[in-house]
């Protein structure tokens, strides 16, 4: 009896803890057809392609209390620096910017679980192609995000691929690509980024396949009455 090995997903860090959590919240009301979870994923779709700066309607969607109750204590002291601040304003981007994105992903799919755990963006785009071809103009578009020399750069570019994910019903970890996001502003952490998706997206065809995602999307203690409406 032979066993197949499977590759397991990264750990999340705290951002895409959080994402990992909401996105399942919100996915699992979608799939349902729950009116508070149809009517999220249609405002979140607005904030898509922007940095949070930019979709200030969306405040207190995005984010919520256990997103700040999971942050840095000294970001909310008198200890707090200006690099904590910067570090603040990366951490809200990457969860807006993730959670965004996967409200257009999921966009008409009632059947299929856009968000699951374990496909890299390089892997997901991967998936699109034929097996053993490159499709350049594919390959071009995903070279772009990466070339993104800001965030709202990276954010429409990242767009433009989630539009295609779509297309296809290709999943991809919200939760991953939160930590990517977030680690993508950090000093150094662009080439740290580059290099993480662009091995993604050449390993995904010779390795094992990834472990099925088999967490649930269920509903947590704090899912609202109108999201289970």
């Amino acid at each position: 009896m032979t066993t197949t090995a499977t590759h397991q997903p990264p750990p999340l860090q705290w951002v895409g803890a959080f994402v990992d959590e909401r996105v399942r919240e919100i996915q699992h009301g979608y799939l349902q057809d729950r009116s508070g979870a149809v009517s999220t994923l249609a405002q979140l779709r607005r904030g898509a392609g922007k940095t949070i700066a930019d979709a200030p309607e969306l405040w207190g969607l995005t984010l919520d209390d256990r997103f700040y109750a999971n942050a840095p204590r000294r970001w909310f002291t008198r200890y707090e620096t200006e690099d904590d601040k910067k570090n603040q304003e990366r951490a809200e981007n990457a969860a807006h910017i993730a959670l965004t994105l996967y409200a257009v992903h999921q966009q008409s799919r009632r059947e299929e679980r856009m968000h699951q755990r374990g496909p890299d963006l390089g892997a997901a785009v991967r998936r699109m192609m034929p097996p053993g071809e490159i499709d350049e103009p594919l390959r071009r578009r995903f070279v772009q995000v990466g070339t993104a020399h800001d965030m709202p750069t990276l954010a429409y570019r990242l767009r433009e691929v989630v539009v295609m994910l779509r297309r296809d019903a290709v999943p991809l970890d919200y939760g991953l690509l939160a930590d990517r996001i977030h680690h993508f502003q950090q000093p150094g952490g662009k080439k740290d980024v580059r290099a993480l998706w662009g091995r993604s997206f050449h390993a995904s065809s010779a390795r094992p396949a990834e472990a099925p995602d088999a967490a649930p999307d269920t509903p947590t203690e704090t899912e609202t009455d109108e999201d289970t409406a």
